[in-house]
């Protein structure tokens, strides 16, 4: 939800200098550190997602929650607000629940094609939700609801480099089979588990690997650098990965949009931690489009590998999927974002200062 909400500021900054933002997140998530770097301001909110087993950390949630909807409500107040835009994460409930009650104009961006039952819940009073996947009014009154598609960071949007030029980037030959691997920005225990596992395979086929861990996981994996593998907790510059690889491995969030625009063959694993399972029916959803190659969790220790390893192959089926996914790309759909933000503000992109959290 970071990456898109920074598009959508940056694009409606574009068009208007003069235009105010205070981005709202969850005290201690990854947003903290990564807004400020986009440049933008950032308020913290105790908030936590509520776990769907028994845990403890249950116990703390209505306090964290009540707590939120407090400071949440100080910050609408004091920011004097005209309009809030969620897309997603813990911080966007409280957030866009006050700015509602003070009558302020709200933007829902759903980025998957199953909301969660927050998105569902603000929806009733929102005044437009833009979403990523079509064949959404049967969550959404159709009256507020626009498929816009995800936004994209910009240098991934218009990225064109080239698949050589790219992998010389990560210091790998440039000529060489290449797999991008990313369980998202916090990493993937059951991928790279998956992935360690099949090294020697995928060396011995003539591979060659960009593999994102996660801060948390990188130690475990450092043993595999070497010439062939580059191994990176965190991937700055997406838009030369994409373009690097041959396969992608992924988990199924928003990445989605950005492997549309990317075009290339991608084997996802929808996370079975997140909410309402919403990866597993994003994965479907390309899958009934013969779009991507779904791995489930449950499966990754005996597929994963063999799946890369058959794609890698069979290049026309490579293309295929490749070809099928990037129809489903949608450029503008930052722009497009920013049109709605703007149309709800009443203003043109031109006008004088207005404030957006």
């Amino acid at each position: 939800h970071i990456f898109p909400a920074v598009a959508i500021a940056d694009e409606m900054r574009r068009r208007d200098p003069n235009i105010d933002f205070l981005f709202v997140g969850a005290e201690g998530r990854m947003e903290m550190e990564k807004v400020p770097q986009a440049g933008y301001r950032i308020e913290g909110l105790p908030v936590a997602g509520f776990q769907r087993r028994l845990t403890w950390k249950n116990l703390s949630f209505p306090f964290k929650l009540i707590a939120s909807l407090w400071k949440a409500r100080g910050l609408v107040r004091h920011f004097d607000a005209h309009l809030a835009i969620g897309t997603g994460g813990y911080a966007s409930g409280p957030i866009l629940r006050m700015a509602q009650q003070r009558g302020i104009p709200t933007l829902i961006q759903e980025q998957n094609s199953l909301p969660g039952v927050t998105n569902q819940l603000l929806a009733k009073k929102a005044d437009r939700i833009c979403t990523a996947f079509d064949r959404m009014e049967r969550w959404f009154d159709p009256a507020k609801t626009v498929h816009t598609g995800n936004p994209v960071r910009d240098a991934i949007a218009n990225s064109r480099i080239e698949a050589p030029e790219a992998r010389r980037a990560f210091g790998l030959e440039p000529e060489r089979k290449t797999l991008f691997i990313t369980g998202g920005s916090q990493g993937s225990g059951v991928i790279n588990e998956a992935i360690g596992a099949g090294i020697p395979q995928l060396l011995e086929d003539g591979w060659q690997l960009i593999w994102q861990t996660g801060k948390h996981y990188k130690t475990a994996q450092m043993h595999h650098d070497g010439p062939y593998v580059k191994v990176l907790d965190f991937v700055q510059d997406m838009a030369a990965a994409y373009a690097a690889a041959d396969v992608i491995v992924s988990r199924a969030g928003g990445t989605i949009s950005e492997l549309c625009l990317a075009g290339k063959a991608c084997i996802l694993l929808p996370s079975s931690y997140v909410a309402e399972d919403h990866q597993t029916k994003n994965v479907e959803a390309l899958v009934h489009k013969n779009a991507a190659v779904l791995v489930r969790d449950s499966e990754a220790a005996e597929r994963l590998i063999p799946e890369i390893l058959a794609l890698g192959a069979a290049p026309e089926k490579r293309e295929a999927l490749g070809q099928a996914i990037r129809t489903l790309a949608k450029p503008d759909a930052t722009a497009r974002i920013a049109d709605e933000a703007f149309a709800l503000l009443g203003v043109s992109p031109n006008s004088k200062t207005q404030n957006a959290p």
